[in-house]
């Protein structure tokens, strides 16, 4: 495996903002985005990364914005600047294969989710009340079951560090306006829609998924990064079996790692042996042959 990249360093370009996994660059009028292979569990970074993720993230993204383009417009810059592309030029070891240049957007303070099937924190919420952040769901319904049609479950960014906050489709409304509160659940149905077949025809269950969106020149545009393994959660559709827990792609190996140690969830994070880097790091590339039908990271841009 290649050497982890943790973090990033661009000379005289200003650094504008270091997330848990993305640093983000000012270029002029755009951005660019550089995913690290760093990889967040509790909403703690961890002391170790998996080689390859931030790659396996972009190109994931950049296929889906791709594949999704006749559906909604995104953020990335079609056509980067000559110029762009020098300015980044002597950083190749840092960018290729994991950045990407996006215009900048006037971002909505929301995450759009959408839920096809009862899991995770949707199915701890149903257990308590019998709903899924206030939407009412039938009885009797098991963990990972197929909910009856997708449900919106909107989530306000909070920047505090800790877990976003579900919030109900009124208090969305009251945050963004009708009229895009409206557009953007109507977007996230019809992209979890598309997706949703394309990942069945690949033998994969799409069973939730969040979106982010912005505004470019006054129109709506799909941003940040879009269904990879860190915003969806993907099953197997051979081994499917509602009742309990699904195998997925995504971090839940590295959550189900942290809690056989009983790691208190409070800084300094651990770091992960190296059997829990590799199988993790696989479980990232076989989603990413899996939905692009592609056998490598080749695809550099």
């Amino acid at each position: 495996m290649n050497p982890a990249l943790l973090t990033t360093s661009l000379g005289d370009i200003p650094l504008t903002a270091r997330g848990k996994v993305r640093d983000l660059y000012a270029m002029g009028d755009e951005l660019l985005f550089i995913a690290t292979d760093r990889i967040s569990a509790f909403d703690h970074v961890l002391g170790s990364g998996i080689p390859d993720k931030g790659k396996i993230l972009t190109q994931l993204s950049h296929f889906w914005f791709d594949f999704l383009a006749d559906t909604v417009p995104n953020h990335l810059l079609a056509a980067p600047s000559a110029e762009l592309l020098a300015k980044i030029a002597p950083y190749k070891s840092q960018t290729e294969g994991r950045s990407m240049l996006v215009r900048r957007a006037e971002m909505f303070p929301v995450e759009c989710v959408v839920r096809g099937y009862l899991s995770g924190s949707g199915w701890k919420d149903y257990l308590a009340t019998g709903s899924v952040c206030g939407i009412e769901l039938p009885s009797g319904l098991r963990e990972s079951d197929r909910l009856p049609c997708p449900i919106f479950t909107p989530a306000a960014k909070i920047k505090t560090g800790g877990h976003d906050e579900n919030i109900s489709f009124a208090t969305m409304v009251d945050t963004v306006g009708e009229h895009y509160a409206n557009e953007l659940r109507r977007l996230t149905f019809a992209i979890y829609e598309k997706a949703s077949a394309h990942a069945a025809s690949k033998g994969l269950i799409l069973a939730d998924t969040k979106f982010e969106f912005g505004l470019v020149d006054g129109k709506i545009v799909l941003a940040d990064e879009v269904l990879t393994p860190d915003s969806s959660r993907y099953w197997p559709a051979e081994s499917y079996s509602p009742g309990g827990a699904q195998p997925s792609f995504d971090k839940q190996y590295v959550r189900d790692y942290l809690e056989s140690i009983h790691w208190n969830k409070q800084a300094p994070a651990p770091s992960l042996p190296v059997e829990v880097i590799s199988k993790t790091r696989e479980k990232y590339l076989e989603a990413f042959r899996l939905i692009t039908g592609q056998s490598d990271l080749e695809m550099v841009r």
